[in-house]
């Protein structure tokens, strides 16, 4: 394997499909538990995961005097749960059903004595199994989740360079188990007109607080059954006048008419030769147009870095 192929895998998702679909259900539960015990941050920051050396992390959870915090581990196959007290569950990553995990997952908060009672209903799907019913959905090929993992580092790493660019209101680069996929978010600083909602199993009130003001997001989407391609977006809300037939880098990227948002096949970065670069000029281009379009305040709203900013010059 080639240092290029190592970094940005193949995810064909019609091979992963069930473990994709299981991991899914997996991380909605640990999502749920850090929805259930973090204060409110707004646009549902409180509830994210984040992408580590390692895999995917709550970051800290609030429990009483103490913190917690679940990790997914994709290199050693194991969610880690660690106390501030020093204590420690661990439970193997591994052919599991849904419901059997969740079992897990939560003896293990009660030996640790962080108990937590979490809405066992998937959101953000079409016919959601609860979590302690679901038996159907029991697959993991630890070769494909890794894959996954690496894939989402690679992007974590260009989204934050990315996300260096601005200045103004910007999100965390951060996975939201919901829909099941890695963003980061820009904002105009301005209020949106009320979003219509609909989402599935996502009470409206909470997708018209996420768009309650303007944004230009960017993020990476594994694929599903219906629509099985990796993709990058990117996307305005509320999308300005003339976006659909903005000029958008690389070539092989193309606005999504059912989607309303610029689409980048995973493919076509990772078989480039640069694909830093790619996909930079993907998130580049495709937020000058949404800002422009869209009348931001650029000059306001984008980075000015200092002339002398590394770390050797702060020495």
């Amino acid at each position: 394997m080639n240092d290029a192929s190592s970094q940005w895998p193949a995810l064909p998702f019609a091979e992963w499909k069930d473990t994709a679909l299981t991991l899914h259900m997996w991380t909605q539960i640990i999502g749920k538990i850090r929805l259930t015990l973090s204060p409110w941050t707004n646009h549902s920051w409180h509830v994210t995961l984040y992408v580590t050396s390692r895999g995917l992390t709550t970051s800290p959870i609030p429990h009483g005097a103490h913190t917690f915090e679940i990790q997914f581990d994709f290199i050693d196959h194991q969610l880690l749960i660690d106390k501030s007290d020093g204590a420690r569950r661990t439970i193997p990553l591994k052919p599991q059903s849904v419901a059997e995990f969740y079992r897990g997952v939560m003896k293990a908060l009660s030996d640790l004595k962080l108990p937590v009672t979490i809405n066992t209903t998937p959101n953000e799907i079409e016919n959601p199994i609860p979590f302690d019913q679901d038996e159907e959905h029991r697959s993991y090929d630890g070769e494909y989740a890794n894959r996954f993992w690496r894939v989402l580092v690679q992007s974590d790493r260009v989204f934050k360079e990315f996300r260096s660019r601005f200045c103004g209101k910007c999100s965390p680069v951060h996975f939201f188990w919901g829909s099941f996929d890695l963003a980061v978010t820009r904002f105009s600083g301005r209020p949106a007109p009320a979003h219509p909602g609909g989402v599935p199993h996502l009470p409206d009130e909470i997708t018209r607080e996420a768009y309650s003001q303007e944004v230009s997001s960017l993020g990476f989407w594994p694929g599903n059954a219906a629509a099985p391609t990796p993709i990058f977006y990117s996307y305005a809300y509320p999308e300005p006048l003339g976006f659909a037939e903005a000029k958008v880098q690389p070539d092989a990227a193309f606005y999504e008419g059912k989607l309303r948002e610029f689409i980048l096949p995973y493919d076509a970065v990772r078989t480039a030769t640069k694909p830093d670069q790619v996909l930079l000029d993907f998130a580049q281009t495709a937020y000058d147009a949404a800002s422009t379009l869209g009348k931001w305040d650029r000059a306001a709203l984008e980075e000015k870095k200092p002339a002398l900013h590394s770390a050797s010059q702060h020495s």
